[in-house]
């Protein structure tokens, strides 16, 4: 115990600093989302944007993504241990080189080949479309070159145990697309959007330019080709790589059929994974970030009750915080979406936008815990099995993104329906030819996933904490039904006092009572039924309060 709380505490601490540089970075991307939701809405033009950014996305993914940082960094950091900094500044100088010069050459190719690209990608787009996703996806492709430093910039960074300007990095980020949202999208249209990102690409380098030079940073102008630690990261980063690659496959393949589901049908996906993406980030991917040190530490000593209890504990504090989260997403999903539009939908892109976040928030359990699961086998060295198990969650997310796609087939299941009427949401057919069940399909997909590494998990390390982490989830959902219930009753109370649809600020005001007074109730119940991670949540906050008042 003694042991476990001050790593506990660090844990806590540290991913409250991830949390709030993330919250930054989402705050500004919010402001994004709201301009551009204004000025473009659900349509043609935003089509293409979100279509032409999927390749670019990809060649990021495959050459210099997050794969590589989980195979670079121990070993760069391993040099530095052994204090051998000419050693880590060459290794460090020809992964740069290799990956930079394999990006340049994949960029170089699609930038030539963008129409058939596009035409492949997007095959229910109109020729003119098709022409701007091509023209978009060469202006997005210099940011991606940029990226393939940048990002092993940040691994470097992180190896010397500085955090704050690879924290800062995505926010600088979001800064620059900022800038083309608000400066160039009137005049230039999208393709404003997509000089912004390239800028936002090259403040991310920027921001970690003085970092570099404070530890430092050498470079040589060779590929080392013939370097063998060099091979040993690329070996290291392959099956994690093709693992990011399913994800963004599986992209393409659910944005080639929404292309076929009318003018809209894309923007709709992207707007409803965009949303589920803030606390997803938020809440999954900090608590991964932070994490996966401690579960590397503890595999490298051996150590597998403390794995387990990191694990586990990890995984208990995104169930409790996603699940009433993302029943927060479907109850206030409507007028949340109508604070971003502002008008900009009418009420078929609304509709649609809902669709897809409503399903997209029933996944976001799934994808924050799959980020705690993952980096559980990363952490034993072990990339293959995830690769495995996404393979398995990617053939599901594909055969449920056809089926419940196409209005022929869903209707032969029509008569094993019949309760379709009092439970729509059983039924296959409410989602035929809508763009909502490409996102319950991969949030299918992904929750298939999850399952299986748990169950893998569970066999290897000789349990998971099961039985605890089975009452947090019973207890978080009960939470989470009654804060539903207690939000339904503040809306019907503000419906019935006429404040509904009347602007701005009533709606601001009406998220912020209904938010409010359900993460009350939330916290209320969940005290009530004794929930021990809000119990430690709030020692911890008391705790360092009471140490602050001390000093």
């Amino acid at each position: 115990m003694t042991d476990q709380t001050p790593r506990t505490r660090q844990i806590a601490r540290s991913t409250l600093t991830v949390m709030l540089a993330f919250g930054t970075a989402k705050a500004i991307s919010l402001a994004q989302t709201f301009i551009i939701a204004n000025r473009v809405g659900v349509g043609s033009e935003w089509d293409t944007f979100v279509t032409a950014n999927r390749v670019p996305e990809l060649i990021f993914t495959l050459i210099s993504g997050g794969a590589l940082a989980h195979a670079f960094i121990p070993v760069f950091a391993g040099f530095l241990a052994q204090g051998d900094t000419e050693k880590a500044w060459r290794t460090a100088t020809h992964v740069i080189n290799t990956i930079f010069t394999a990006t340049l050459i994949a960029s170089a190719v699609v930038f030539v080949f963008a129409n058939p690209i596009a035409a492949s990608v997007a095959p229910g787009f109109t020729p003119a479309g098709i022409e701007q996703t091509a023209q978009l996806m060469r202006i997005l492709l210099v940011g991606t070159l940029i990226f393939s430093v940048s990002g092993i910039s940040m691994g470097i960074l992180n190896s010397h145990n500085h955090f704050l300007l690879p924290a800062l990095a995505p926010i600088m980020f979001d800064l620059g697309i900022l800038f083309g949202v608000i400066f160039l999208l009137k005049p230039l249209g999208v393709q404003g959007i997509a000089l912004g990102a390239v800028l936002g690409a090259g403040l991310h380098f920027g921001i970690q330019v003085p970092g570099l030079i404070h530890f430092k940073a050498r470079w040589w102008p060779e590929l080392g080709l013939r370097d063998p630690v060099m091979w040993r990261v690329i070996r290291l980063m392959l099956p994690r790589v093709a693992g990011l690659g399913v994800f963004s496959l599986n992209f393409l393949v659910m944005n080639n059929i929404a292309s076929r589901l009318g003018v809209g049908a894309v923007s709709a996906l992207d707007w409803g994974w965009r949303l589920m993406q803030i606390p997803e980030t938020l809440i999954g991917t900090a608590m991964g970030t932070v994490i996966f040190p401690t579960l590397a530490a503890l595999s490298e000593l051996g150590d597998e009750t403390g794995k387990r209890a990191a694990m586990s504990g990890a995984l208990r504090f995104i169930f409790v915080a996603t699940i009433p989260a993302a029943v927060g997403l479907i109850v206030i999903g409507q007028p949340l979406i109508s604070l971003l539009e502002r008008g900009a939908f009418d009420a078929s892109a609304s509709a649609l936008v809902y669709s897809t976040l409503r399903f997209f928030a029933l996944g976001l359990v799934v994808h924050s815990a799959l980020e705690i699961v993952a980096r559980s086998f990363y952490a034993d060295k072990d990339t293959l099995t995830p690769l495995f198990a996404a393979l398995g969650g990617a053939a599901i997310n594909l055969a449920l993104s056809l089926m419940l796609s196409d209005v022929g087939q869903v209707e032969m299941m029509r008569v094993a329906n019949t309760t379709a009427s009092v439970f729509p949401l059983l039924s296959l057919q409410t989602y035929a030819g809508n763009v909502g069940g490409l996102a319950l399909a991969n949030s299918c997909g992904v929750a298939f996933e999850v399952l299986v590494l748990l169950w893998l998990l569970r066999r290897r390390w000789h349990g998971t904490e099961e039985a605890t982490i089975g009452r947090t989830v019973l207890k978080a959902t009960a939470a989470s039904l009654v804060m539903a219930l207690a939000i339904v009753l503040i809306d019907a109370v503000w419906h019935t006092l006429g404040l509904a649809n009347r602007g701005l600020i009533f709606t601001i005001a009406q998220l912020g009572i209904e938010v409010g007074g359900g993460a009350l109730v939330f916290v209320a119940v969940a005290y009530l039924m004794k929930m021990e991670e809000l119990q430690t949540l709030l020692n911890l906050i008391l705790r360092r309060r009471l140490a602050q008042g001390l000093a």
